[in-house]
């Protein structure tokens, strides 16, 4: 079971080594972090793995502000989300560029968290399914099938950051729905907490965690972790 710490725009590097001193994974569960590309450095100072937030599907080149693969991979990086909604959202990041770049990163031997989720909108009006399967069946063309360095995540777009997670029964049947396109492991994220996660990991097809908020804190963080070894025992 893998548990991934999203930091979005949190921890500067200074941050990141007091979470690092205060932060301990259980034995039993994999864990990686997230952080900021300015901390991506200073993260790997610790043991835990690191995966970048972002990465570009170009070896090289005229792309201002991008961070290829092999560039990772040269500073110790083992991986990468893509796709994330947030990306999606605000920088106008398609199902082909994410596919893309997460085709990149599986060729140079990144691992890849490659995130897929429906908004609100979509779910109310009977499209997640569709709009799941388009997200995942471009991943899986782009890759040419299931990848050993490809996880997904299924974040359904209405819980991250709101506080609402979805229901158990939500999560199982997204998870599963996801699996039956693309048999990979599944992540769930979505405001996942200390008090939720034990019940959403326990879910069947639900394989790990991309938390969020409650991976910026070392302690609530550490409650997930445990969570996470307990369902698996």
């Amino acid at each position: 079971m893998l548990i991934a710490g999203n930091w979005k725009m949190f921890h500067g590097p200074d941050a990141t080594r007091e979470f690092l001193s205060a932060f301990e994974p259980p034995d039993g569960v994999d864990v990686v972090l997230c952080p900021p590309y300015v901390s991506l450095a200073a993260a790997l100072e610790g043991p835990i793995p690191v995966y970048a937030q972002n990465v570009h599907w170009a070896h090289e080149g005229a792309y201002t502000g991008e961070i290829s693969a092999e560039m990772l991979l040269e500073l110790g990086v083992t991986g990468s989300l893509v796709g994330h909604s947030e990306r999606r959202h605000y920088f106008g990041e398609t199902d082909e560029s994410a596919a893309r770049r997460a085709r990149a990163a599986c060729d140079a031997g990144l691992r890849v968290i490659a995130c897929v989720g429906e908004t609100e909108e979509q779910r109310e009006a009977g499209h997640t399914e569709m709009v799941l399967r388009l997200q995942v069946e471009a991943i899986r063309d782009a890759l040419g099938g299931a990848h050993e360095h490809l996880t997904l995540a299924y974040e359904p777009v209405w819980a991250i950051g709101t506080g609402r997670t979805a229901t158990p029964d939500l999560a199982r049947e997204a998870h599963a729905f996801v699996k039956s396109i693309l048999d990979v492991p599944v992540l769930y994220g979505g405001s996942v907490k200390p008090d939720n996660a034990a019940e959403l990991l326990s879910q069947p097809d639900v394989d790990g965690a991309l938390v969020g908020g409650a991976s910026l804190d070392a302690d609530s963080f550490t409650e997930i972790c445990r969570a996470a070894v307990a369902v698996r025992s």
